[in-house]
């Protein structure tokens, strides 16, 4: 297929733009720079330069493509409400060139969306319209696209790692380089959902290649890793100690990231397992973490 790929330069964009390319497709990149429109034809793929900002441009693009894939996200988390409101427009119009067929749309979102309550098992088949995570916004999007007819199905994604970025871990690691403690707060014992980024790749794929109307797929590899571990293991990396913060210091201590240090966040990914045939297979967040260089 020809596939549009937004994020293309991404994290996980330039994964799947390898993937995509080894399994046959034609992949065409979305890109803003010219850095990266240099990365994605040096990987065979075709340059498409546009923004998040141009939801129109990416829209015109999109209409000359078999599929779409859509892994951009703007991923400021101070604007984090906003970001998920401007992606619910990109998705809008990615949609909107789509109309029509049945060229199918693959969207993004957080396995959180899919938990029925804090530290419930989060599961592929809970759509709750009105979730307070903000990502809801681009699941809403997609579910009116599908309702409209549009070939929309949904990769939700964890923190999805390898040795050098490891999702939100990756900015706690620079607040706790600024702040001299890898710190958790109350016991730790809340947990995130982690998938490795190669498997998150071949998900995608598997998934533009199902085309399932209104599937929801976690890229989950592990279904709950206790932010403790996670903060012992940074500890050690950079060789500062690990603390306990209390709930009521984890606003001035973790800035913005405070919504998200004390959230329990596990997550299935059994009935992805079962529909696509998937199996993840990378190391686990610990391993990664492990194997980063914290001096680089």
């Amino acid at each position: 297929m020809r596939i549009f790929l937004t994020g293309a330069t991404g994290f996980i964009g330039s994964a799947l733009v390898a993937e995509l390319i080894k399994a046959g497709h034609q992949v065409v990149g979305v890109t803003r720079s010219e850095a990266g429109a240099e990365a994605l034809a040096a990987a065979g793929a075709e340059v498409h330069r546009g923004t998040l900002e141009d939801p129109e441009g990416l829209r015109d693009g999109a209409a000359k493509a078999e599929a779409v894939i859509h892994t951009a996200f703007d991923h400021d988390f101070s604007r984090f409400a906003e970001n998920c409101e401007k992606d619910s427009r990109v998705i809008a119009a990615l949609g909107q060139a789509l109309a029509g067929s049945d060229r199918p749309l693959v969207i993004t979102s957080g396995v959180g969306v899919g938990s029925p309550g804090h530290g419930e098992l989060a599961s592929e088949d809970v759509f709750n319209a009105s979730h307070p995570n903000p990502r809801i916004a681009s699941e809403l999007a997609g579910n009116a696209l599908l309702e409209a007819g549009v070939n929309v199905s949904v990769v939700r994604l964890p923190q999805v790692h390898n040795p050098v970025r490891q999702g939100l871990i990756t900015p706690l690691i620079e607040i706790v380089r600024q702040k001299g403690v890898s710190a958790y707060v109350g016991e730790g014992r809340n947990r995130y959902a982690a998938g490795h980024l190669l498997d998150a790749a071949r998900l995608y794929r598997l998934a533009v290649e199902k085309r399932q109307p209104g599937a929801r797929y976690n890229a989950v590899g592990e279904e709950g890793v206790e932010v403790r571990a996670i903060a012992e293991v940074i500890g050690r990396g950079l060789n500062v100690p690990v603390v306990s913060i209390a709930p009521e210091q984890a606003a001035e201590h973790f800035g913005w990231m405070a919504m998200f240090a004390p959230m329990d966040l596990p997550a299935s990914s059994a009935l992805t397992q079962a529909r696509l045939g998937w199996q993840p297979t990378g190391p686990t967040l610990i391993a990664d973490l492990e194997a980063m260089r914290y001096d680089a």
